[in-house]
């Protein structure tokens, strides 16, 4: 336990503030010093019984924050089932911090229960691997599990010019595993806080430059910085855009704030009647929205391209024909020759808003064009929406308009993995409050252990926006041709969603046609806790709703 507290006091002091512990008994040392600093009011302290999910939860909590929160596990499986959140964690740039209790080398290739190879379950997903001593961490001086711990926070915060992401720390704990009350006390009056340590520098080659004075456009994609450096990265690209006069096509995912400039509202509806040049210069912001069409303007531009990525220095550019450079938009725009530059006026556009809202009114039965339309404007404003990495973060790229610019969106799309969303909604709910998911049935299925988290002590103050349309909905929009589809793809289930909801004490309604929406919304919104709003749709006919609408859009102008 002396050594376990050693090395959380030294995170603590170092910039660690939530734990998320999951039950075990090798992890025992970890659970009573992650106890004695929650006491302490030094850490936040979660408990959830499922491994998987508690990841999921602390990346969730990671993210909104941008400082790495802790998962405590046991030795075995346990360690397995963080891959997918280390996955995820890795791909977003999202710090991470997984510790892991172990068995001493001695106990280790012999036989001896729940001893696996676990020192290799995450190793192509973490940004670094860090272990104590082989023999037990209780042979390791203070110094070096401080110093242990400080490399592991550095580390998942980005060190060395790297971008943030998960660390795994094994820790081999040796028996006895649980001290008594006598020692617990013997620990706490002799436990000595470690010194903390200078934080990294970034040092980067002279970023490519581009001319504001000639014409371009600016593509932001999902934004993959930490939460502290969200105001600096929004003020760059807004004079950017305020001094070049460039458009900008921004995905809900950029984060780019209600005042951005130059904002091309609908895009993706009429990418091909832009006429934009060839030649025109492109400045990239992180990755690539989720556009087939984007992707396919790009591939045939000619002109020069910039990729700024905020602080991922690995390739993120699949269609290989831009220059990157890893040192965020900020550290960019420092370097720009702006300050005797004169803004130039707006672009040119030509809205679709008011020609979409015709087309999906705010009545009749359900569909998920329209929900993704009008749930930006009837949820309150600042509140921060969470998008399922599926139909909804595409449908909101098309058909949501300027009103989702008052909302900050998520989407965890970095490996665009459906098995974390409920538990990364509930920890982004954790630590920004109120908070709206718009997810698919088998997304929210696939994480149903979520739901454990909503009768915690503080329950977050989520709403679920459960899409219900009997299976993948995203998979009826690809041109699949089988007899099969139903089974082979779709997979329908017959959970109840509400009745599962309510087996966890969360309460729900089913929304029973738009026009119901609204109030539907005010009674989920005024629960502030977890609670489930079930909208049925027909993925059929919704995605021949898509195709047809995107059809008589061409036929609506184009912006120059």
């Amino acid at each position: 336990m002396q050594a376990a507290l050693t090395l959380l006091e030294a995170l603590y002091l170092h910039g660690l503030k939530q734990l998320v512990l999951c039950p075990g008994s090798r992890s025992g040392p970890l659970a009573l010093a992650a106890g004695l600093l929650a006491s302490q009011a030094k850490l936040q302290l979660f408990t959830a019984i499922d491994e998987r999910s508690a990841a999921f939860l602390a990346l969730g909590m990671a993210t909104a924050s941008g400082r790495a929160v802790a998962v405590v596990t046991t030795s075995g499986t346990a360690v397995a089932n963080l891959l997918p959140a280390a996955v995820e964690a890795d791909r977003s740039c999202q710090p991470l911090l997984l510790l892991t209790a172990d068995r001493p080398a001695r106990l280790k290739n012999c036989g001896a229960n729940q001893t696996v190879n676990q020192e290799s379950f995450l190793l192509s997903a973490c940004r670094w691997f860090g272990s104590g001593s082989v023999e037990g961490v209780h042979t390791q001086t203070n110094d070096a599990l401080s110093a242990l711990a400080v490399q592991a926070w550095q580390q998942a915060q980005g060190a060395d010019g790297g971008a943030p992401g998960p660390v795994q720390l094994n820790l081999p704990f040796d028996e006895p595993l649980h001290s008594s009350l006598e020692q617990q006390q013997q620990v706490v009056s002799g436990a000595c806080p470690p010194k903390a340590c200078a934080e990294p520098s970034l040092e980067l080659s002279p970023p490519p430059r581009l001319n504001p004075e000639l014409p371009g456009v600016v593509i932001a994609g999902p934004w993959r910085g930490l939460t502290p450096g969200l105001a600096a990265y929004q003020q760059a690209v807004h004079r950017w855009l305020s001094f070049s006069g460039w458009a900008v096509l921004a995905d809900p995912l950029a984060a780019l704030g209600a005042e951005c400039p130059n904002r091309i509202e609908h895009w993706e509806l009429q990418l091909d009647g832009m006429n934009l040049p060839k030649d025109v210069q492109v400045l990239r912001l992180g990755p690539l929205p989720a556009s087939r069409r984007l992707e396919t303007w790009l591939q045939r531009h000619r002109g020069p391209q910039l990729l700024i990525t905020e602080g991922d220095p690995r390739p993120l550019d699949p269609l290989r024909c831009a220059s990157q450079w890893s040192g965020g938009m900020a550290a960019w725009m420092a370097q720009q020759s702006l300050s005797d530059a004169t803004p130039k006026p707006s672009v040119g556009r030509n809205d679709l808003t008011q020609w979409i809202e015709k087309q999906l009114p705010l009545k009749g039965a359900v569909n998920e064009p329209a929900l993704a339309y009008w749930l930006p404007q009837l949820l309150p404003e600042r509140l921060p929406v969470m998008l399922a990495a599926s139909s909804p973060v595409r449908d909101w790229l098309t058909w949501s308009g300027p009103a989702s610019s008052n909302h900050r969106c998520f989407s965890f799309r970095g490996a665009s993995g459906i098995d974390g969303t409920l538990s990364l909604a509930m920890g982004l709910a954790a630590n920004l409050g109120p908070l709206a998911l718009v997810t698919g049935d088998l997304a929210l299925l696939h994480d149903s252990n979520g739901w454990l988290h909503a009768s915690s002590s503080a329950p977050p103050p989520l709403l679920v926006l459960l899409i219900d349309n009997s299976g993948g909905g995203i998979f009826q929009q690809l041109p699949i041709e089988t007899p099969g589809f139903e089974r082979l793809f779709a997979m329908p289930q017959q959970v109840d969603p509400l009745a599962l909801a309510a087996a966890h004490g969360v309460p729900g309604r089913q929304v029973a046609c738009l026009d119901d929406l609204e109030q539907a919304l005010a009674w989920g919104l005024s629960q502030q806790r977890p609670v489930l709003l079930r909208l049925c749709t027909d993925r059929g006919r919704d995605a021949a709703l898509r195709q047809q609408l995107r059809a008589a859009a061409q036929n609506e102008g184009s912006v120059h």
